[in-house]
């Protein structure tokens, strides 16, 4: 996929968050991603394509700060917790 479909994933659903003690997880991002993809109906590149956008970006998978916002935010903490819809 083009590099704007992961920029449009980044400016959808996250905003920055520096001053976080606890950075999301690589798989957490992957998850909050697949969950944007679902949302618009787009097929989710594999991890391994999604991480080398990331890296293009300038996002740390290993260090990520971003903070999770929007509907694919949403589904994505209760497509993780069941428990909690």
């Amino acid at each position: 996929m083009a590099a704007s479909h992961f920029t449009k994933f980044l400016d959808e659903a996250t905003v920055p968050e520096f001053g976080t003690d606890c950075p999301m997880s690589a798989d957490c991002l992957y998850g909050l991603y697949v969950s944007w993809c679902l949302l618009y109906g787009m097929e989710a590149e594999l991890d391994v394509t999604f991480r080398a956008a990331m890296h293009r970006a300038g996002i740390d998978v290993h260090d990520c700060r971003p903070r999770m916002v929007g509907p694919a935010a949403a589904d994505y903490i209760l497509s993780s917790y069941p428990a909690a819809a």
